[in-house]
């Protein structure tokens, strides 16, 4: 009887072993395809990942939402250098001066007591800060200049002088705001802007290697008043900074993510592309929100504006797109528009790279700048 039992137990210890090896299929199951599932580890760049039943641990949490953090200010700093560049440039100019009625000349041409994005020494540099408000505002231009207007987006707004509507005889120009709705009169080069602030700039010229003449030109005709203003205009003043320092250079540290956040608070939304906006939003810059990292998160903006830094300069350094380059494989010249797209966008896609580029050395977009001459 006793071996009868041992035989019984044993037959059933090796059918609960078999039951425990090889359980039951349901008749619901479904086999799941490779690739879908999450493994219980992973190895990533950013450290070792656990999972249970999919669902990531404590720690796991943690490594993947300061990556994403970092993600995301790293694209902040890609996507928005152009509005902290603008920024830049808005300070500089409003050192000297209050906006629309302070004229900033370089009289006797740039030096290096200059720090400007790729000015040049011989041209006749001047510009002022256009502040709008809830009406149109007119700008009169001198004869013979190249000039831009850009808004506080970095995006283009008009060009006047030789490549503008005046053909180089200069104008009255009428810059309409975000959201207005009144009547424009008649006589006026009209130019739409969304954004309050923007940047104008003209170059004039050297005559028989004076620049005399240029700036005369600018000071006898350039005029920047409301439009309500237009019988009784106020005085401008026009203050020569050559020979003086003055700074319209981005930050490329943490501080830059600061720059945005004025822009930003400062302008409507809706001038500026959504996925910057958003990109921005998701590392705390926010319309109508104080922007104030906490240390954790101040820690990670400064190695992304560390290592955004470092990824500008090396794509305008060392392009690795042939649309980069004028003649790719023969020689080591750029093109500052690659694509020869002033706007960044070719066959519907934005120019991340590009874009990110330029606006990490230079300053002033316009279709001009992009197009081709013959001759």
């Amino acid at each position: 009887m006793k071996k009868v039992m041992t035989v019984i137990m044993v037959a059933l210890m090796a059918a609960s072993v078999g039951w425990a090896k090889e359980p039951p299929k349901m008749e619901m199951t479904t086999e799941i395809p490779p690739g879908i599932a999450t493994p219980d580890e992973l190895e990533t760049r950013f450290g070792t990942l656990n999972f249970f039943d999919g669902v990531p641990d404590k720690q796991t949490v943690q490594k993947v939402y300061d990556n994403l953090d970092f993600q995301h200010a790293f694209q902040a700093f890609l996507s928005g250098i152009q509005i902290a560049s603008m920024d830049a440039l808005k300070k500089g100019i409003l050192e000297f001066g209050p906006a629309n009625t302070t004229a900033v000349l370089f009289e006797d041409l740039m030096d290096s007591k200059a720090l400007f994005l790729t000015a040049n020494t011989t041209s006749v540099y001047q510009m002022l800060w256009l502040q709008l408000k809830d009406e149109p505002m007119v700008i009169e231009t001198p004869p013979d200049v190249l000039g831009i207007i850009d808004d506080h987006w970095f995006r283009y707004v008009a060009d006047f002088g030789r490549l503008g509507p005046d053909e180089g005889k200069g104008g009255k120009f009428l810059i309409i705001p975000p959201g207005y709705e009144g009547d424009v009169p008649e006589g006026y080069h009209v130019a739409r802007t969304n954004t309050y602030g923007n940047w104008v700039i003209w170059r004039g010229f050297q005559v028989d290697g004076s620049t005399k003449p240029a700036v005369e030109a600018t000071k006898k005709a350039f005029r920047v008043y409301p439009l309500s203003k237009k019988d009784n205009p106020p005085e401008m003043n026009f203050v020569n900074v050559s020979g003086q320092f003055v700074n319209t250079i981005h930050r490329m540290d943490y501080k830059i993510f600061e720059e945005m956040n004025e822009v930003v608070q400062a302008e409507p939304s809706d001038g500026e592309n959504p996925e910057i906006l958003g990109v921005l939003a998701s590392i705390g810059i926010k319309k109508g929100q104080p922007f104030r990292p906490d240390a954790r998160m101040k820690k990670i903006l400064t190695e992304a504006a560390n290592a955004g830094a470092v990824t500008v300069k090396t794509i305008w350094s060392y392009p690795r797109d042939e649309m980069f380059y004028f003649y790719p494989g023969e020689s080591n010249w750029l093109n500052p528009f690659p694509g020869g797209k002033y706007d960044w966008v070719s066959e519907g896609a934005s120019l991340l790279d590009a874009r990110a580029g330029f606006h990490f050395y230079a300053t002033g977009i316009t279709p001009a700048m992009a197009m081709k001459i013959i001759g």
